[in-house]
């Protein structure tokens, strides 16, 4: 399959169109299933931008995206009471995070490697002549080139650091890489989509409760008299919101 993200995405489909698309997709209908990934051209480039600056063309990573996205089609169950793009992000995301993970982890490109390779035999030439390792801007004259290129060419050359790797140790509990370098704001992205997936099923007057008492941090007797209706009823209105809230992240 080669798609090009540049071409124009088809006009927005309504939950329900996509969810027919799907069902018809799923059947075997191919232009159904064009149709799918023309419509959702821009969700896959979004994802795809998340990867960007890792030595890969985006056209390239765009492809893999396409392939999670076509998984994604072929494995919604349109039991799930969620849109399909909360579905197929994780897909996606998933397939280029695979594909990363299988082809390595940076790839240099081979006029980059054949400039290391200059670096690394200039600097072998010039620490003999000079007795000394040669500065950056030494060897970039005698090649040629801009320290920035030097600089850089060394680093793209250098192995890729294990993320276990200990940094340094305090108080004899190694510090790794990835102690360091931990972040869970993917999981708190996946988390705030499923969120607001949640929320939108909600009623107006059941939202108008979450966003005075979680985001305006107003208490229940204030959201009571703002609705007029009593604190005990905004207390059972939010026990049964929370609820529907969880059950529909957990499905």
């Amino acid at each position: 399959m080669n798609v090009d993200f540049k071409q124009a995405s088809t006009p927005f489909l309504e939950d329900s169109e996509v969810k027919k698309l799907i069902a018809l997709s799923q059947a075997g209908e191919s232009v159904a299933r064009d149709r799918l990934v023309s419509s959702n051209i821009r969700l896959v480039w979004s994802v795809v931008q998340r990867f960007m600056n890792r030595g890969y063309e985006p056209d390239d990573l765009f492809q893999i995206g396409c392939i999670g996205l076509l998984k994604s089609i072929d494995k919604f169950d349109l039991s799930y009471d969620v849109k399909f793009s909360t579905y197929a992000v994780p897909m996606i995301i998933g397939e280029i995070q695979r594909f990363l993970r299988d082809d390595g982890t940076l790839k240099v490109s081979r006029s980059l490697k054949e400039t290391a390779n200059k670096v690394r035999k200039m600097k072998d030439e010039l620490s003999k002549t000079l007795g000394r390792l040669p500065t950056v801007s030494e060897v970039a004259e005698r090649l040629g080139i801009t320290t920035e290129d030097v600089i850089f060419a060394q680093e793209a050359n250098k192995p890729p650091t294990s993320i276990h790797e200990t940094v340094y140790e305090n108080d004899g509990d190694p510090i790794t890489l990835m102690d360091q370098i931990a972040d869970d704001s993917q999981e708190k992205w996946f988390d705030k989509l499923a969120l607001s997936e949640a929320i939108n099923h909600l009623s107006p007057r059941e939202r108008m409760i979450v966003y005075l008492r979680y985001f305006k941090d107003k208490t229940q007797s204030e959201v009571a008299e703002r609705l007029g209706i009593s604190q005990v009823q905004v207390s059972r209105l939010e026990k049964k919101i929370l609820q529907s809230i969880k059950n529909q992240i957990a499905q």
